[in-house]
């Protein structure tokens, strides 16, 4: 039956790549973000034109004999200082950058986001076919145990234990389902699509050095954000410091006059920062600015020490896959087919309960360390800026 089970799981089984490759297309936080660069681009657009012109109608209820009565129209058009239209733009274009570099970066943390899921998924469907496997395996000497035994107390007592044992495992095994249930269920909102199954092969790799992995942090895309987001806040205070400068507008109308001649007028209107509102603006854009230099520094000793952390996951999963399968499992291994023989044999079945829960222990603890190497390397990828 569980041979059919996972025959049927290969068969429906998604592959990971496909998983991600159908997410980057569906995600529907990155089509926000698609949405708001298109927005945006309407407002490099608008950047550059000029303001609405002004259309006053005016009449006045003196009577038509005098000359002062009149019907006047007059239309006002304001002319930015010079630069100023195309300081504009140059915000918009920085707001245009933060948003693109938004998206790579939204787009680098789902993909960790989901092969992080997806290892997780794989270490405890290993770990619950693992406990199947034992499961059986302890079924299986229960039954020659009680074959060759004869019922003493001593020996119903081994039997107790493996029954105990048996309880434990199925107890695993059921919050095992529970979780795999739950991780499947958070990947396939992360992926918008339906995930049941799950094809995959992880591996221990090699121990790559700390130096060759560091140099890829200088693609991190939360550090590149940071960055675009400076260069927005440099922009705007560049166009708001632009604001002492005083606007022209320039005025021109037709008066009509029922008894005299009608006639018309030209203007010119300046704008006068005379309150101190263009440099207290100012002063708030530089401030701004600076509190985004603070924080693209700060995001760069983030990404050290989250680097570290990773590193020093990786270098410790590496070193524990190791340990367990060069040096402890042999060991166990080698105890185990002895203790499995006495069994068989109506040996101490204690014994051999201790040395399977054992082994159990360090397989479980083999499939996390591999799961966990290729989370850490998963994250610094992602730290380097990488999407696939």
């Amino acid at each position: 039956m569980i041979l059919f089970f996972v025959l049927l799981l290969s068969l429906q089984a998604r592959e990971l790549d496909d998983i991600i490759s159908k997410a980057l297309e569906k995600n529907y936080s990155l089509e926000a973000i698609n949405e708001r660069i298109a927005a945006n681009r309407e407002n490099i657009e608008v950047s550059e034109q000029f303001p609405n012109p002004e259309l006053l109608i005016l009449t006045n209820t003196v009577n038509d004999k005098e000359p002062m009565a009149q019907d006047s129209v007059t239309i006002k058009q304001k002319l930015p200082y010079f630069g100023k239209r195309d300081a504009s733009k140059q915000v918009a274009l920085a707001q245009k950058d933060v948003l693109n570099e938004s998206l790579d970066n939204t787009r680098v943390k789902l993909v960790y986001m989901i092969r992080s899921k997806a290892y997780k998924i794989w270490e405890l469907e290993r770990s619950y076919r693992i406990i199947c496997d034992y499961e059986d395996l302890t079924k299986h000497n229960i039954d020659l145990y009680e074959s060759y035994t004869s019922t003493s107390e001593n020996q119903h007592m081994g039997i107790m234990s493996a029954e105990l044992a048996l309880s434990d495992l199925r107890i695993q095994k059921s919050v095992l389902l529970s979780k795999i249930s739950s991780e499947y269920a958070q990947l396939s909102y992360l992926s918008a699509q339906e995930i049941s199954s799950l094809e995959l092969i992880l591996e221990m790799g090699a121990m790559p050095g700390r130096n060759e992995l560091s140099r890829g942090l200088e693609g991190n895309r939360d550090v590149s954000l940071k960055e675009k987001e400076l260069q927005r806040e440099l922009r705007r205070s560049e166009r708001v410091d632009m604001d002492n400068y005083p606007d022209i507008s320039l005025v021109a109308g037709y008066s009509h006059r029922e008894r005299f001649d009608d006639f018309t007028t030209f203007g010119l209107g300046l704008s006068l920062p005379i309150y101190g509102s263009e440099d207290r603006r100012y002063e708030e854009t530089r401030r701004t600015a600076l509190a985004a230099q603070a924080l693209k520094e700060d995001t760069r000793q983030e990404v050290t020490a989250a680097f570290q952390e990773a590193y020093a996951q990786m270098k410790s999963a590496y070193e524990t896959y190791h340990i367990i399968n060069d040096q402890a499992l042999p060991q166990v291994e080698h105890m185990f087919d002895l203790i499995n023989a006495s069994v068989s044999a109506g040996g101490d079945l204690f014994k051999y309960i201790d040395i399977l829960v054992q082994k159990l222990r360090l397989e479980q603890k083999s499939i996390s360390a591999v799961a966990d190497y290729n989370r850490a390397d998963a994250k610094i990828r992602a730290l380097s800026g990488e999407i696939q």
